[in-house]
């Protein structure tokens, strides 16, 4: 059986962009109907040509990718689906940006290393960026439990708020006076006065 090649992008719907990448993989002798696209909206990140497309795909074949990061949108996705289309589907990949990526170049043990080693680099590559991610999220909540402890501090019962509030309660001064004596905020005197009276 011919092995085939098919050309796959990604594309964030940049009519400009797109006409170049389509232009790139018409020089590696892709035909029309062999290019694959998805589009890239802010409504959608649905891939449904991709699926498609590797449903298609028999061994041998060759996907050409204007751009790794077509393969996915994280560094994990990536090296899942470079791993299913080289692996399981036993496909080679040929990636224009970045020449190194070319799966074609040796039908020996070196062309299995190479997909070996970007497989390897891009399962490094994803975990460094779990573990940035589990940093950081350590940190976003080390940094709320700060704040929380920062916070305002809670109000405490003095002796002067106490004679103030006996003052008040006695009807010697206003309420104002007293919390000007106490040296307390409103929210705050009515605070400490529920607390008092339901202590007592």
């Amino acid at each position: 059986m011919e092995h085939r090649k098919y050309g796959y992008i990604y594309t964030d719907n940049n009519e400009r962009k797109n006409s170049k990448q389509i232009t790139d993989l018409k020089e590696k002798n892709i035909q029309d109907r062999d290019i694959f696209t998805d589009v890239n909206t802010e409504e959608s990140v649905r891939k449904d040509n991709y699926e498609l497309l590797k449903r298609i795909l028999y061994p041998g074949d060759v996907l050409y990718l204007h751009s790794l990061d077509h393969l996915g949108h994280s560094k994990e996705e990536i090296m899942q689906e470079w791993h299913t289309v080289t692996k399981e589907l036993e496909v080679d990949i040929v990636v224009l940006d970045m020449p190194l990526l070319d799966t074609t170049k040796y039908k020996d043990s070196m062309g299995t290393f190479i997909a070996d080693l970007v497989s390897q680099m891009l399962t490094w590559m994803a975990k460094n960026e779990s573990d940035e991610s589990e940093i950081q999220k350590e940190e976003e909540s080390d940094m709320k439990n700060t704040h929380k402890s920062l916070g305002r501090p809670r109000a405490e019962i003095t002796d002067t708020f106490l004679d103030a509030y006996d003052e008040w309660k006695s009807g010697n001064i206003t309420a104002t006076q007293a919390m000007k004596q106490a040296e307390v905020k409103k929210t705050t005197f009515y605070k400490l006065v529920r607390q008092v009276e339901n202590d007592r």
